[in-house]
C-alpha cells in the first residue's frame, strides 16, 4: 500500500483527477495549506476550482494526458473516473502512484491525533455536523469534511488543528475501509446501494470490517437498536461505547417531547448524568443522532455544557429538512431522503410541523435501489397526501432494469395514496401552482437535482 508522508508535504506535488468536486476540492485545499505543490484538472471552470486557483493550484480544462505535470508524485482521482480517462492512463503509463479519493483520505487521516469517522446508511451528514459544531463551541478547531454543506464552516470542508479529523466516512464502494479512524461512529446499518453490495448481509460485513479498522486503544460508538449487534461487534479488541432507545444503552434519551416547529427536546441519560437537550433541527431521527455526536463528544472530554450547547446551536445542513421559503402561503422545504427509512423519518418529521395537506415531490435515486425497494418506497411515501413523482434520476446507472416512476405509482395506488407522475420540472411546477394552497406544505425529495423545483418556485 502506499504511505503518503505529509509531514514534508512541501516536497510533494499532487495532482487532483476531478479537482471541482466537493470533496476533492477540500483536500486539494488542504494540501495547499500544507505547503504542497497541487495540480487538477476539471471539465469545467467553477467557484470552488477558480478559489483554489487563486489559492496557488494550477487547474486545466479539459481532461487530457499532457495536463498532469513532469514533476507530480501523486495522482488522486475520484470514483467517477472511467478507467479510460487519459489522465489516469498517463499516470499508469508513467507508474506514477494513483490513489481513489477514498484511499487518499485515509492516508491523510494519519496525520491527526485523533480522527473520527462517522458512518452509517442514515444520518451521516447531520451527525458528523453535530459534533463538528460541538468542537467548534469547544474552541477545539476540528478539521472536518462533511458531506453536505455547514453553515457555521461556510462549505463541507474545514481546516483546523492536527488534533480533531471528523469526516464522513461512507460505505458504498466500500470506501470507508481505506480509513484508519481512533474512534468510529455506526448509527445504523440498513440494505441500501444495492447496485454493489449484493444484499443486507454483504452490507453488514462491509460494517464489521470498518469496525474491526478501529486500534486496541479505539472507540467503537455503535447503535444499541441494531439488530443482531453482537455479530458487528465479536472479536473486537476496542472500546465499544452504545447509544440507543433503550435503558440497555449507555447513552440514551428519555421524554421526548416537540415544540410548535416540530422541534425536540429531550434529557439525555449517560451513567448517573441527566442533561436536558434542545434541538434546532426537527424529527425523532435527530434525537438519536443527536446521543451518538453527544457520546463521541463526552468521550473526547467534551463537558456537558458544551455538548447541550453545541447541539442547541446546530441549525442543520443543506438538504436535511432545509426550509428554502414561502410561496403563496406554501412551506417549502427540501430533502435529500433517498431511501425508504430516511423518507420516513422526513415525513414523520413533517407531520410534526401544523399544515393543512403535505405534498411530496419524490426523485427516485438509481434504478437498481428503485427496484430493490420499490414496495418500502411506496409504504413509505403513503404517508404523504399526494405523491408527485419525477423521472429516475439515473445518477451513476443506465436504464437497463425495466423499471421506471410508473411502477411506483402503481405500488401507491394499490395503497389509495393519490399520486401522479410528471417527467417536466416546469410541468411539476405548473402542477404545484394549480394545486397547492395555503396553509400546505411541500417537500422536494431525492438525492438528485429534484432541488431546483423549490428554487425556482421561488425566484418566481
Amino acid at each position: 500500500m502506499y504511505d503518503l508522508d505529509l509531514n514534508n508535504a512541501e516536497n510533494l506535488h499532487i495532482h487532483f483527477i476531478g479537482i471541482g468536486g466537493i470533496s476533492m476540492s477540500g483536500l486539494a485545499e488542504l494540501m495547499l495549506f500544507l505547503k504542497a505543490s497541487v495540480s487538477g484538472s476539471d471539465s469545467l471552470s467553477t467557484p470552488l476550482t477558480q478559489k483554489l486557483s487563486q489559492k496557488g493550484a494550477k487547474i486545466f480544462y479539459p481532461q487530457k494526458a499532457e495536463n498532469i505535470p513532469d514533476e507530480t508524485d501523486l495522482v488522486v482521482m475520484t470514483a467517477a473516473i472511467h478507467p479510460d480517462n487519459p489522465e489516469l492512463a498517463e499516470a499508469k503509463r508513467r507508474k506514477i502512484p494513483v490513489l481513489t479519493r477514498a484511499e487518499f483520505l485515509g492516508q491523510v487521516m494519519k496525520r491527526y491525533k485523533l480522527p473520527i469517522a462517522v458512518a452509517g446508511t442514515h444520518g451521516k451528514t447531520t451527525t458528523t455536523s453535530m459534533l463538528t459544531q460541538i468542537l467548534l463551541g469547544a474552541d477545539a478547531d476540528p478539521t472536518a469534511s462533511i458531506g453536505g454543506i455547514l453553515p457555521s464552516i461556510n462549505g463541507n470542508f474545514r481546516i483546523g488543528s492536527d488534533d480533531y479529523f471528523v469526516l464522513e466516512a461512507c460505505e458504498y464502494t466500500n470506501s470507508f475501509l481505506s480509513f484508519f479512524p481512533k474512534m468510529a461512529v455506526i448509527l445504523n446499518i440498513d440494505a441500501d446501494h444495492l447496485d454493489f453490495f449484493k444484499d443486507l448481509e454483504d452490507i453488514r460485513s462491509s460494517f464489521k470490517k470498518f469496525a474491526s479498522l478501529l486500534p486496541q486503544d479505539g472507540t467503537l460508538i455503535i447503535n444499541r437498536d441494531i439488530p443482531r449487534l453482537d455479530e458487528i461487534t465479536e472479536g473486537l479488541k476496542c472500546r465499544i461505547v452504545t447509544f440507543g432507545s433503550g435503558r440497555d444503552a449507555d447513552f440514551y434519551p428519555e421524554d421526548i417531547s416537540y415544540d410548535d416547529k416540530g422541534l425536540p427536546q429531550f434529557t439525555l441519560i449517560h451513567k448517573n448524568n441527566k442533561t436536558d437537550i434542545r434541538l434546532s433541527v426537527p424529527g425523532e431521527h435527530n434525537v438519536f443522532n443527536a446521543c451518538a455526536a453527544a457520546a463521541a463528544a463526552s468521550l473526547v472530554g467534551m463537558d456537558e455544557a458544551t455538548i447541550k450547547q453545541g447541539l442547541y446551536d446546530f441549525s442543520g445542513t443543506g438538504r436535511r429538512f432545509e426550509h428554502k421559503g414561502t410561496l403563496n402561503g406554501v412551506m417549502i422545504v427540501d430533502d435529500y431522503a433517498h431511501h425508504p427509512t430516511e423518507i420516513k423519518a422526513t415525513l414523520a418529521t413533517a407531520k410534526k410541523v401544523p399544515h393543512r395537506k403535505l405534498y411530496v415531490v419524490f426523485q427516485p435515486h438509481t434504478y437498481s435501489r428503485t427496484k430493490a425497494l420499490l414496495s418500502e418506497f411506496a409504504e413509505a411515501l403513503s404517508m404523504a397526501d399526494e405523491v408527485i413523482l419525477t423521472d429516475i434520476y439515473a445518477a451513476r446507472e443506465s436504464d437497463n432494469l425495466g423499471i421506471s416512476s410508473a411502477d411506483l405509482k402503481k405500488k401507491l395506488d394499490f395503497l389509495n395514496t393519490p399520486c401522479i407522475c410528471i417527467s417536466s420540472f416546469e410541468d411539476i411546477k405548473k402542477y404545484i401552482r394549480e394545486k397547492c394552497f395555503n396553509g400546505d406544505l411541500l417537500i422536494t425529495m431525492g438525492a438528485g437535482n429534484v432541488v431546483k423545483i423549490g428554487d425556482e418556485l421561488l425566484e418566481k
